[in-house]
Order: structure tokens, then sequence, then C-alpha cells
């Protein structure tokens, strides 16, 4: 008799402590809210091509789903990560539309697309928590930067000294449409060697209108090169110029 109170006894232990185990791993796991680091929206008009798409950018705490809802409430994004990338977890999401020129999508049309206004994303993370952010999205898109140095037309691309390149804009001081005044935060420099493929990138602040390309760069001689000047607005907009250059032989 002893030893079966003994086992019903022990028994009666071992439940109590699973329960409250169970508890403390209730309260253990209990949600948190959690931002993301960084939460952005922006349009991306090219001027010299006249196309225009939007960019996203999510990163933060490894997640394994997101959905983003417009400012109007409804969902315009879905990402679920399935099996051992929904262990893994996503840490960084980037991604661009697609980019049709005003031709083929009036601005108008664009701009109904996506609306002014606050885009909210949520999702949940790895760890089982609720991760959020909120991104403002604005119709300010500034004027494409006119390009000063090197200067040439499509046909006839000029020819510039690889070792002492330099790059010059007029400053941007209006919306593309020349409607509005704009308040231009800084601007960005790509030159592209395709083959062998060798980028140059440099972000340069709002009072700056000239770069100087590096020798280091080591731009291949007699080849003919891409490059871009982007401006961007204070709210993230950006507009690209493109220009081209042949290198001397």
């Amino acid at each position: 008799m002893k030893s079966r109170k003994h086992a019903i006894v022990l028994g009666l232990l071992a439940v109590t402590a699973v329960l409250l185990l169970g508890a403390q791993g209730a309260r253990r796991h209990k949600p948190r809210e959690v931002p993301f680091s960084k939460t952005r929206i922006k349009i991306e008009f090219n001027s010299s091509a006249d196309d225009i798409g939007v960019q996203v950018l999510l990163d933060g705490e490894p997640w394994e789903r997101v959905s983003g809802f417009g400012p109007n409430g409804r969902k315009i994004l879905d990402v679920q990560g399935r099996r051992s990338l929904a262990t893994q977890g996503f840490t960084e999401l980037f991604f661009e539309s697609s980019e049709p020129s005003l031709a083929d999508v009036p601005l108008e049309e664009f701009l109904r697309r996506f609306p002014e206004g606050k885009y909210e994303f949520e999702g949940r993370t790895v760890a089982g928590d609720e991760i959020e952010g909120i991104a403002m999205l604005t119709h300010t898109i500034p004027a494409g930067p006119v390009i000063l140095s090197p200067v040439g037309t499509e046909d006839e691309p000029p020819i510039v000294d690889p070792d002492d390149l330099v790059i010059e804009w007029e400053p941007v001081v209006e919306t593309f449409d020349g409607s509005n005044d704009i308040d231009i935060i800084g601007y960005q420099v790509i030159v592209e060697q395709v083959a062998p493929l060798r980028v140059f990138s440099i972000d340069l602040p709002a009072g700056t209108t000239r770069v100087q390309v590096p020798p280091e760069f080591f731009l291949q001689r007699d080849t003919r090169h891409i490059f871009e000047v982007l401006a961007i607005e204070a709210g993230g907009n950006q507009t690209i110029t493109e220009g081209a250059f042949v290198t001397e032989g």
C-alpha cells in the first residue's frame, strides 16, 4: 500500500511539474511586437528612358512571412517562406517593380496604382514575434539632372580621358513637371563598365554637383561606357538621367 501511495504522489508531482513548465513556456513565448529596422517605399523615374516604377526595402530580425498594405488598407504584398527558408528566416527583402514607359502606363494611372500615403508592413518572425513597420510614399518626383559633362549624343558619345573623367550636372531645384520646388537631399553617380563588368557608385550631398571618377577605377580604353546621375528628394523618390562616353584608345 505504501509503495502505491508513493507512486501516486510521484505521479502528481510529475503532472504539477509539467503544468508549471508549460505555464512558464507560455509566458516565455508570449509574442512581442518588434519593428523592422528599415521600411522604405519610393518611386524611381528614369527621365532618359521615360519609365517609372517603385522600390521597396524591408530589413529586420529574421522573419518567416510578411504582408504589405496600401493606404486604402488593401493587401499589395504577401511573402512567406516555406520549409527550410521559413526555419532560417529572411532578414532583408528588396525588390523593384517593373518599369513601364509612360507611353504604356500614363503617369496618372501609375500614381493611382500607388497612391500617396502610409504603407504598412507586418509579419511574423522566426521566433514567433510580430514584426511591423510603416513607410510613407509621396508623389514628389525630382526633375532629371541636366548633364553638363561629359555631353554628347546617343549616336556620337563624347570621347574622354579615362584618367581625368569629371561628371558634372546642374543642381535640381524643381519637380519633373516643373510645377513645384523640391527638397533635394543628395545625388548618386553610377558608372558602369560592361566587359569586364565593373561598377563605380558614389553617394553625394545635395550641395555637390560634380565628381571625378578616380583613375584607380581603371576604365577600359577605347570602350563605350554608360553612367547615371540620380537626384534624390527628401521623401526618398529619385530620378535618373543617363549618359554615355567613350574612353580614349
